[in-house]
């Protein structure tokens, strides 16, 4: 049976790409270029990790991170793709997480996206990381920037939710329709289990604004056909999650989607695949 640690042996390799900051609103402030290496030594029992900052003024920084076993604050799919960060918000502390997604249609991984979704002491967004990368012998191109229209449309999806209480994880479908409402809305409805949720987002250049949620939350379009959907400011007393999501294919979509309750607790964290059906 395979355990976490093989399916973080799926990140191994070397990553050729780079580390995007944006700012809350969606802008971009700076680029720079990377080169992360994941090694496997004794016998994949260890894993070296070098991540290399290659600014194009400035001298090369690295650093470096060996591993023999891994926390509780990552999780792991059988994919390969991943979600690590805090494990309690709390008001007055800096909060944030990382995620991963592989894109394995190409094979060996050839493509990664990564995303980190940062929080300052004021509970507020204060910055989004977006990680492009690929392995040397990958000549696929970067997707385009993610639009609503390439959002519109009826999703079936099949998710697992592993937890962070290490119970057994979960695997269900998922049904999620989003239609143009007018020339300044969108709506959507997600059904999954016996839930369905709807909601109505006002569109803003290349942001989606949920201002009626119980906690105001967007969504940032970006490049790369990545997405990201994270609170504005997070609220004691509300439930809330981070997540990343990846548009692979024209009718191919993958989510990753990290979860906590009330009292800023991590809970479970997701992975959904999703196929456009209309």
């Amino acid at each position: 049976m395979l355990t976490q640690w093989d399916y973080f042996l799926k990140n191994l390799g070397e990553w050729h790409g780079s580390f995007t900051r944006f700012s809350p609103k969606g802008e971009k402030l700076t680029d720079t270029p990377t080169l992360v290496t994941l090694e496997g030594l004794n016998e994949n029992k260890n894993v070296h990790q070098v991540v290399r900052y290659l600014p194009p003024d400035e001298p090369s920084r690295d650093v470096v991170v060996d591993y023999d076993s891994l926390n509780r604050s990552i999780i792991f799919f059988t994919n390969g793709a991943f979600s690590q960060g805090s494990m309690q918000w709390s008001p007055y502390s800096t909060f944030g997480a990382e995620f991963g997604l592989i894109d394995n249609d190409f094979g060996d991984g050839t493509r990664r996206l990564r995303m980190v979704e940062l929080y300052n002491s004021a509970s507020g967004l204060d910055k989004v990381v977006l990680i492009r990368e690929k392995l040397p012998n990958s000549n696929v191109p970067q997707r385009p920037a993610l639009t609503v229209a390439s959002l519109l449309g009826e999703w079936q999806g099949e998710a697992t939710t592993m937890y962070a209480d290490l119970r057994n994880p979960d695997t269900f479908t998922s049904y999620l329709q989003i239609e143009q409402k007018d020339s300044e809305h969108i709506e959507q409805s997600l059904s999954f289990g016996d839930r369905t949720i709807s909601s109505i987002a006002r569109i803003e250049n290349s942001k989606l604004l949920f201002e009626n949620s119980s906690i105001p939350t967007q969504v940032l379009l970006l490049p790369d056909g990545a997405s990201c959907n994270c609170p504005l400011k997070i609220q004691l007393g509300h439930n809330f999650v981070l997540e990343m999501g990846w548009l692979l294919k024209p009718d191919t979509r993958q989510r990753i989607i990290r979860s906590y309750n009330e009292k800023g607790n991590w809970v479970s964290c997701t992975l959904v695949t999703e196929k456009k059906v209309r």
